[in-house]
């Protein structure tokens, strides 16, 4: 089973297994028992700089997932927060769905988590 995504504001299913928020901010309108997640590594999310430049543009999508996959690889905070993920994904067996913000569902940073994810071995 891969791992999902799913946006904040989506209603939590028993489907969802394990719900790891991978934003660096707190979903608006969101309170912590609405949003049910059970980890919150904010750590694993784009830098500001480059979560601005990109401002979810299609156009950009593919420079965005170089210069963030960039950023997990060779940032230590990050480093450190895609290992913790990578842990949990293979803990749970893959049941696990990574809780984002964004309005667009094709061009953000948890597709690429996803990506990233999907191809460990487990």
């Amino acid at each position: 089973m891969p791992v999902n995504l799913k946006r904040a504001y989506e209603d939590k299913s028993e489907q969802d297994g394990v719900r790891v928020l991978v934003d660096r901010l707190w979903p608006r309108g969101k309170s912590k028992k609405d949003l049910g997640i059970d980890r919150w590594i904010k750590q694993v999310a784009p830098s500001p700089d480059l979560r601005k430049w990109f401002d979810h543009d299609p156009d950009k999508f593919d420079e965005f997932k170089e210069k963030y996959k960039d950023e997990l690889h060779n940032d230590e905070d990050k480093m450190e927060a895609l290992e913790e993920l990578k842990q949990i994904v293979k803990e749970e067996n893959k049941e696990v769905s990574l809780i984002y913000g964004a309005k667009d569902e094709k061009y953000n940073h948890a597709v690429v988590l996803k990506e990233i994810l999907d191809r460990q071995q487990v």
